[in-house]
């Protein structure tokens, strides 16, 4: 697939889009917009129809936000966008003359609500930015990039906007920067853009990983900011002053896209090497896991014991963060690790073993 550009990528910097969770107020979305604008953003986002995971929380203003946000490109000069999931959205932006479009995580889980998106876009030329879904899976989130595309849209771009998960974790939604690599990978072209507020759900991480996603050549940030944080009616916490975000911006440094990479040709050769010595140590360890698995055929065991199996999860994961790795990181390892144990166990007690 071959995208088009989308306006301000590649201009000046990182693309920045960014404006309040929710239009709560005319008054709200016009301030906030225009202080955005004196730090410089260029994008304005406002969510106009919210998916609640519960029944009861603010759903949001509908239809009238669109009004406010007509004045926001007529009054303060920015371009703006908006969430849509419903055929009834999309007509109802465009009607509006939103310049952009975003589907959300839980949109892009359905395949039958992204294609009826499509459908209701075909024809029309607005760029539209596919989230992630909530659940780790890749597939569904290059699926509904190729619904899109099949409608005729070719400035598409993808938002990371991390996943969820059951367990405690220090970020909102955990970044599993590897997904979103391989969308890369697989959709060669397709700009990508971070969305540090979903991923850190508190105002403080929206800083390092913003810069971490610059650092692994993202193009563009998605921001929320709200003139009065504290008094969102939606995601409070995750949410910047105007102010703040222009400091956030004025301090995030952009990498040189390197034109050799003749000095590191070195360091690469040595990674090369320490990953193959990573896949020999796991090949040893597999293979230690289908003699344990021998033993417990003999002796009538379960595959899993998951007392043992969180007590190691736990130390290892310590023992990991004493080394200076990410205790997320370890026990992310040690999850596949295991899966792969297990599977290996489980073929040799339903008598299919490796030969």
């Amino acid at each position: 697939m071959e995208f088009a550009g989308i306006e301000g990528i590649g201009e000046n910097g990182p693309l920045v889009i960014a404006g309040p969770c929710s239009a709560e107020s005319e008054s709200q979305v016009l301030r906030t917009a225009t202080q955005l604008r004196d730090v410089g953003v260029r994008i304005y986002r406002a969510g106009i129809w919210k998916p609640r995971t519960k029944p009861g929380g603010f759903e949001g203003i509908g239809k009238a936000g669109l009004e406010w946000l007509q004045r926001v490109k007529r009054e303060v000069g920015l371009y703006v966008t908006t969430e849509v999931a419903t055929k009834e959205h999309v007509e109802a932006s465009l009607s509006a003359g939103v310049d952009m479009l975003w589907i959300g995580a839980r949109t892009t889980v359905n395949p039958f609500a992204v294609q009826e998106i499509a459908d209701a876009l075909r024809g029309v030329d607005i760029p539209v930015l596919v989230k992630n879904p909530v659940n780790p899976d890749l597939e569904l989130w290059i699926g509904a990039i190729e619904r899109l595309y099949g409608a005729g849209l070719r400035r598409l771009g993808a938002i990371h906007r991390g996943f969820s998960t059951y367990e405690q974790k220090v970020y909102r939604n955990i970044p599993l920067w590897h997904i979103a690599i391989e969308m890369r990978r697989r959709l060669p072209g397709l700009p990508l853009i971070c969305d540090p507020s979903h991923i850190g759900g508190k105002r403080e991480l929206v800083g390092p990983l913003s810069q971490q996603a610059l650092d692994m050549g993202y193009e563009g940030l998605m921001i929320e900011s709200h003139e009065d944080p504290g008094s969102a009616w939606s995601d409070a916490s995750q949410q910047v002053t105007p102010e703040a975000l222009g400091v956030l911006l004025g301090g995030l440094v952009v990498r040189e896209e390197l034109q050799t990479t003749e000095g590191l040709s070195e360091l690469r050769k040595q990674i090369d090497e320490i990953d193959e010595e990573l896949l020999v140590l796991l090949s040893k360890r597999m293979r230690v896991s289908r003699e344990i698995g021998v033993y417990k055929k003999e002796h009538n065991m379960a595959v899993v014991h998951s007392g043992r199996y969180q007590e190691l999860l736990e130390a290892r994961s310590l023992s990991g963060q004493a080394m200076g790795l990410s205790g997320e990181f370890v026990r992310e390892l040690l999850r596949g690790i295991h899966e792969e144990s297990v599977r290996q166990q489980t073929e040799i007690l339903s008598g299919q073993a490796m030969r």
